[in-house]
């Protein structure tokens, strides 16, 4: 049985990012500049506009399509040209070296924690940040945990941290997180 991540707080969309890894790894890549809950409902968007969220569909869609699969009202992201592009390079990428199997960055080898945050930063769209926030959800919340994957997360992988979307569990953590992130803000001034 796998966990039930509560990211999008809505039951459809976090049942999708709960049993797809791709839908995961899109979501993480939509997470920028728009609500958390409506970066990790991107995914479900995007199944339902295409009858499904397979990583070949995507990397082998007309790059006009696919534009406009994630442009439809409501749009997927509030940039959603230059998102569509970065999820048809991230299932691209992924159909090249993982041979389509978006959990191949974490199983493939059996790799330690350094290594999985190395394959996550080589992702189109994540950066150092983004991976690290990336390794913790998969570390805290799905139970994936290589050798060393709290040190590689850093202060996303800490337990009982507040910081991330790898910290939220239900709509109270949520609610913790915006805070920290609120308290970050206003300290970075």
């Amino acid at each position: 049985m796998n966990p039930k991540l509560c990211l999008a707080q809505d039951p459809d969309a976090d049942d999708l990012l709960s049993t797809n890894p791709l839908a995961l790894l899109f979501g993480m890549a939509l997470d920028q500049q728009i609500p958390m809950e409506k970066a990790f409902r991107g995914p479900k968007d995007i199944a339902d506009r295409m009858g499904g969220l397979s990583v070949y569909r995507v990397a082998e869609a007309d790059a006009a399509e696919f534009a406009a699969v994630v442009a439809d009202k409501p749009a997927v992201h509030r940039f959603p040209g230059s998102m569509a592009k970065r999820l048809q390079d991230l299932a691209r990428y992924l159909v090249e070296h993982y041979d389509g199997d978006p959990a191949g960055i974490w199983t493939r080898g059996q790799p330690g924690g350094a290594e999985v945050l190395g394959r996550l930063e080589a992702l189109p769209g994540f950066g150092d940040q983004k991976a690290r926030i990336f390794l913790a959800l998969l570390g805290k919340q799905l139970g994936v945990r290589p050798e060393g994957w709290r040190e590689a997360a850093g202060a996303y992988g800490e337990d009982g941290a507040r910081r991330s979307v790898a910290d939220v569990r239900d709509p109270a953590s949520l609610a913790e997180v915006r805070a920290f992130k609120k308290a970050a803000k206003a300290a970075r001034g």
